[in-house]
């Protein structure tokens, strides 16, 4: 009886029909992609500013904590330094009208309203070294007040703080909005609030949209028809202060009045 010859079972790697090729055992995973470089940034920055005060950070990562709060994911610092680039200092950022800031890409209304908040914040704190107090022994809160409530305005404004008889301080008011070189001041409705409030002194203040505080010969011609009006009142005008980017100008201070 003839005997049948073995023959080998086909290997997967003759590429012969019956059996499947070998699958690896085990394959590497994926190298991981590395976290976006902001990804703990804010908490390096809250914890440089706990450690060592506003003065730690520079003006664009103050804007950057600013803006945590209205864009709580992604990175804030390349809209924060847009803002500084488009208006050149922090507090120019705080005082930009929200018409300027929808100008910069990714200001939106969240953005707008935490800028606006700081600078809400601020006018209330530098306001409350004034109420309440004398006047004219808080000349220099009053002055520094004054310029961070409408030294970076757009148009001029024309502001009026009313005085008791102990010079403090019964109403702060914006009396007109004009132009950017203009606002008009009517004398007789100056007095008339001054009776309506019983105010017996005023201290005025106005802005130069341009940055520079020097009064123009309408100014100084405009405050000495008040002060020659509300004299005869029994109200005295402390001053004309007016304010701009630069700083501001007394003309008291000048001997204008």
């Amino acid at each position: 009886m003839a005997r049948r010859s073995r023959t080998s079972p086909p290997s997967a790697a003759s590429g012969e029909s019956g059996a499947a090729p070998q699958a690896a055992l085990w394959e590497a995973p994926p190298a991981a992609a590395p976290p976006p470089h902001h990804v703990g940034h804010r908490k390096r920055l809250r914890d440089r500013f706990r450690k060592g005060g506003p003065d730690a950070l520079p003006d664009y990562e103050l804007i950057e904590m600013i803006l945590f709060r209205a864009l709580p994911q992604g990175d804030t610092k390349p809209l924060a330094k847009a803002l500084l680039a488009k208006f050149g200092s922090f507090p120019d950022v705080i005082n930009a009208t929200e018409a300027r800031l929808r100008e910069v890409a990714g200001a939106g209304d969240r953005v707008i309203d935490e800028l606006k908040l700081v600078r809400a914040a601020a006018l209330r704190l530098m306001q409350s070294e004034i109420v309440g107090r004398t006047v004219l022994g808080s000349w220099q809160a009053v002055l520094d007040y004054c310029r961070a409530a409408q030294g970076f305005g757009e148009k001029e404004q024309f502001r009026i703080l009313f005085l008791d008889k102990r010079n403090q301080l019964v109403a702060d008011e914006i009396q007109q909005t004009g132009t950017v070189d203009h606002t008009p001041v009517y004398i007789r409705e100056v007095l008339k609030r001054a009776l309506e409030l019983s105010a017996s002194a005023l201290v005025l203040v106005h802005n130069h949209p341009s940055g520079d505080p020097t009064p123009s010969a309408a100014d100084i011609d405009m405050t000495r028809q008040i002060i020659t009006a509300a004299r005869p009142l029994g109200i005295q005008v402390h001053d004309h202060v007016i304010v701009g980017r630069t700083g501001y100008v007394s003309m008291k201070g000048k001997r204008l009045i």
